[in-house]
């Protein structure tokens, strides 16, 4: 079972994450998110256990639990979608998305 912890302590290693799951059984692999341009931890990762039973009393045991100086959200990571550009708009400001019309008129009067 694949499971999101969220809320971590920027400090949090992946082997940290580990050790921290490893507690309530087998742990295949446990991943800090990592920022691509800053190279600093997002606060967030995956921890994926092969037992669902261990899984599931370790998101028990472990949600909104203190760890590192921080209160941890756990929770069954959910799957990964596609971003569509369409609903990010290539980055560009999209007016008609923001109650913004652009054909009032303002005056300094």
């Amino acid at each position: 079972m694949n499971i999101y912890i969220a809320n971590l302590n920027y400090g949090v290693s992946d082997a940290d994450l580990k050790k921290l799951f490893e507690e309530y059984g087998e742990v295949s692999s446990a991943k800090v998110i990592i920022d691509k341009y800053s190279g600093k931890s997002k606060g967030f990762g995956f921890v994926e256990m092969p037992d669902d039973e261990e899984a599931k009393n370790a998101i028990n045991e472990l949600n909104d639990v203190e760890f590192d100086g921080k209160t941890i959200v756990v929770n069954i990571a959910k799957p990964r979608t596609e971003r569509s550009s369409n609903n990010r708009n290539n980055g560009r400001f999209n007016s008609s998305n923001r109650g913004y019309n652009s054909s009032k008129r303002y005056s300094r009067d």
